[in-house]
């Protein structure tokens, strides 16, 4: 499964600590979300910014 602290979508709650995915879905975008059995998110994406630099300089 898709690591939510390393997902560009999420924030680390201030009361809770944990990660909350900040996407913006709309109504039948949700839905499918929801309805997805799979455990990879399809919406993750790495927002690790040093990978992301790093892999842009090979």
């Amino acid at each position: 499964m898709a690591n939510c602290e390393t997902c560009q979508y999420a924030y680390i709650d201030e009361i809770t600590g944990e990660p909350v995915c900040d996407l913006n879905l709309d109504e039948d975008e949700y839905i499918r979300f929801m309805e997805n059995r799979s455990k990879e998110c399809p919406y993750y994406k790495n927002g690790d910014e040093y990978q992301t630099t790093v892999w842009h300089q090979i």
